[in-house]
């Protein structure tokens, strides 16, 4: 029997509130919706998510999976143009990372523009509204 591949996505700050926060820059779709419309979409993999508004607890999940997962969807939110303790966190684990952004950072405010965490990730994809999350995954199944 064939092990299914386990991938988790890990949300940072504000993303719980998908589907009420700022519908115009990241819809109006709530995640769990979205969660669950992926899950069937993969059936044959094994997809676990956690949110967090903390830094501290997304590098402690990325720790905890990132030597026994099959890839990271991450999205790390505004940590994203901060946090040179996540970037040192994917560098450190073993899981490939993916970055992950709903909205177009580069067309929004100068300081969105960069991401320190970019070059210590697989690859990035934003701009593509919930369906990067779905691109993401099938850069891991392919």
């Amino acid at each position: 029997m064939t092990k299914n591949m386990k991938i988790i996505i890990i949300n940072g700050p504000n993303l719980n509130l998908l589907g009420v926060r700022q519908p115009d820059v990241y819809g109006d779709r709530t995640f769990e919706d979205y969660l669950a419309e992926l899950k069937t979409t993969f059936p044959h993999v094994d997809i676990d998510y956690y949110q967090s508004n903390v830094e501290g607890e997304i590098i402690n999940k990325m720790h905890e999976v990132g030597f026994s997962y099959d890839g990271i969807v991450l999205n790390a939110g505004g940590y994203s143009h901060t946090s040179v303790a996540i970037h040192d966190a994917i560098a450190s684990i073993t899981t490939p990372v993916v970055e992950v952004h709903i909205s177009n950072i580069y067309a929004r405010e100068e300081y969105r523009r960069h991401s320190l965490l970019s070059d210590a990730c697989k690859g990035v994809i934003c701009g593509m509204g919930l369906d990067g999350y779905r691109m993401a995954v099938e850069s891991f199944v392919q």
